[in-house]
């Protein structure tokens, strides 16, 4: 039985990513937190503080053991959290003398954290896979648009001539910083955590200055310079870090739903047969990708204010926000793959239509170039005097359902200083996209 979209088997195509629950499930979970036991029995041999032999066994027998899940649950309901039932069974594999060295000098959270960072690092590697993906598909998109003119819209209106190329390199932009600040925040995030019941690690003794080290090199993590069990800024980092991609994922997602409205028509998402489609209308086409992506934004940024809420930590161990990260994190991390992953497909497969954005872009009759014509008359009658000219211009335009062009060619004081090719090229959007190619060749550069 399931309850949650996560493991739901209707949703799975839609939000849903099997990569990245197999990344945060319970059989990696409990996998990540048997690796972490071994790489703390093979750090403790190297420094002397259990018999090698031991270490080998604890090793092995974390490698091979099938644990029973149904036990470590139960155990897990009673006790409240998982690593006494784990370590329980593990001690069982080594049998009595070995397993008198399992999980020696160490606490719960030491495990759980650790584990956790390892999952982390995993989960990361699914994400960067997806993202490089993104960024090949939008740096192919402003290279085939970079001169596709179209309408640039401000407060959904036209505002003034750009390419889709420009459109696209924005896009790109945004990507490259969220994959930026996901690789800056792994040196404050992918850290091992082994500091014993209150992080003085007094159980461990002259060896303990060396053990964290050790163990973080067996495991190649991070050393920390202080134990992070009751500062939890790293994970929060890690919420917010996927919120801040998927809300970039989700502003992609947000301008393609709008550009698919039948009354605008400029692109589509890529075509399967039923999908998005009505069980009333047979003539729907929904932007069901689009959709999917702004639900798991806002899933992610619900999961990153759990996290973020979860740094109140109480003292030297939190006392509830440490099991609210439970919750949140692997929902933050399969949100943002499912994310990420219908980001793929929308864009490796976007249907673009050039000849549609002309049409929109001349529905205006010329008003999108307004500026264009201010700008040229401002050097002969100054920049409010020419405002003010094109202003009235507009409006008869608007009045009249005329060109911009028809009302300008007939004011004496406009054709005294443009005649009518310099007036046809100034009205031209193509002739007025700025900076727009530029950008999209400097983005691409990157």
């Amino acid at each position: 039985m399931t309850s949650s979209i996560l493991d739901s088997k209707i949703f799975a195509p839609l939000f849903h990513s099997q990569e990245m629950q197999s990344v945060f499930n319970d059989e990696a979970r409990v996998e990540a937190f048997l690796q972490t036991e071994a790489a703390l029995a093979r750090a403790q041999a190297k420094l002397g503080l259990i018999p090698a032999k031991a270490a080998e066994q604890i090793d092995e027998a974390a490698r091979s053991i099938q644990i029973d899940m149904a036990r470590l649950a139960h155990d897990t309901g009673t006790v409240g959290y998982p690593i006494l039932g784990l370590v329980r069974q593990l001690v069982e594999a080594c049998g009595s003398e070995s397993g008198g060295y399992v999980h020696w000098g160490a606490t719960t959270q030491d495990i759980m954290d650790t584990a956790s960072v390892l999952q982390i690092r995993n989960g990361l590697a699914l994400i960067d896979r997806d993202l490089e993906r993104v960024k090949k598909a939008l740096i192919v998109l402003a290279q085939e648009h970079r001169n596709t003119v179209m309408a640039g819209r401000t407060h959904l209106q036209h505002a003034l001539p750009i390419t889709f190329g420009y459109k696209a390199a924005i896009w790109l932009d945004s990507i490259r910083r969220a994959e930026a600040r996901l690789q800056q925040m792994r040196p404050r995030v992918l850290m091992a955590q082994l500091w014993g019941a209150a992080g003085t690690l007094a159980s461990i003794g002259d060896k303990a200055e060396l053990l964290t080290g050790v163990v973080a090199e067996e495991l190649q993590l991070a050393t920390p310079l202080a134990p992070w069990h009751a500062a939890r800024d790293g994970l929060a980092e890690v919420g917010c870090g996927l919120a801040l991609m998927t809300g970039s994922l989700s502003k992609i997602a947000f301008d393609i739903m709008i550009m698919c409205m039948d009354e605008i028509s400029e692109v589509a998402e890529p075509f399967v047969k039923d999908r998005g489609a009505s069980s009333t209308m047979p003539q729907k086409r929904n932007p069901i990708s689009c959709e999917v992506i702004r639900g798991c934004n806002l899933g992610v940024a619900k999961a990153a204010g759990l996290l973020m809420n979860a740094q109140e930590a109480d003292f030297e161990r939190a006392t509830g926000p440490w099991h609210a990260e439970w919750i949140g994190l692997p929902q933050a991390f399969v949100l943002a793959h499912c994310a990420l992953s219908q980001a793929v497909f929308l864009l490796e497969g976007l249907e673009v239509f050039p000849d549609k954005m002309a049409r929109n872009l001349d529905i205006s009759k010329g008003l999108i170039v307004a500026e264009a014509a201010m700008m040229a008359l401002a050097p002969h009658i100054g920049r409010q005097a020419a405002h003010d000219v094109v202003y009235e211009a507009c409006l008869e335009a608007q009045k009249h359902d005329c060109s911009l062009y028809e009302v300008l060619a007939q004011n004496p004081g406009v054709t005294r200083h443009l005649d009518e090719d310099a007036l046809q090229q100034v009205l031209s959007p193509s002739s007025y996209l700025g900076l727009s190619p530029t950008i999209v060749d400097r983005v691409i550069a990157g």
